[in-house]
């Protein structure tokens, strides 16, 4: 009588191909793109809220909610590249103004 071993003892095929290797490191760079966009979606954001009135010019606040603006949406695409398509979580996370979402993937001149 032979006995087989259960299916979790015997190597996997994938193990022996590559496949793991390459989906690893490919999930790794996903996620390092999505930290990268996350920081710099952060300071855009800062630079926003540090804008006071009474030092800067309104074309100022023009330029910089465009910059948040293409930040955060650079930022969201990556979240959806990585499978996560919820934002919710995100603009309350980041506390992402509603002047900024209204702004998001619009081309300007």
């Amino acid at each position: 009588m032979s006995v087989r071993p259960p299916q979790s003892f015997r190597p996997s095929e994938q193990t022996k191909n590559g496949f793991n290797v390459l989906e690893y490191e490919l999930m790794s760079e996903r996620a390092d793109s999505l930290g990268r966009h996350g920081l710099k979606a952060e300071a855009a954001l800062a630079a926003l809220k540090a804008w006071a009135p009474d030092g800067q010019s309104t074309e100022e606040r023009e330029r910089l909610l465009n910059e948040a603006s293409d930040a955060v949406w650079a930022f969201f695409i990556q979240r959806e590249i990585c499978g996560l398509r919820n934002n919710r979580d995100a603009i309350q996370r980041y506390g992402i103004p509603n002047e900024v979402i209204a702004r998001l993937g619009a081309v300007r001149k």
